[in-house]
């Protein structure tokens, strides 16, 4: 079980800026998840289904880090 989200910005921490105040508090939502965990949990999905999003997650993210490593490996041999 995921633990709770208490997320909160003190008006001190942005120097009474309101517009910074907004931008880290949605900063800091996005990165608790807490909407992405409202969505998810609207309906009820089947363990098979959650297993099988949960893989593909996993294997997009490899793909990303793959593609990002070979970006970096063909930008270092541009500069030799």
């Amino acid at each position: 079980m995921a633990k709770p989200a208490n997320v909160s910005v003190d008006i001190r921490q942005t120097r009474g800026n309101v517009e910074r105040l907004i931008r880290r508090f949605i900063k800091k939502s996005k990165k608790a998840k807490i909407v992405e965990q409202v969505r998810d949990r609207r309906y009820y999905k089947k363990p098979s289904v959650k297993k099988a999003e949960k893989r593909k997650k996993a294997h997009r993210a490899r793909i990303r880090e793959q593609q990002k490593r070979i970006k970096a490996q063909q930008r270092r041999d541009r500069r030799k």
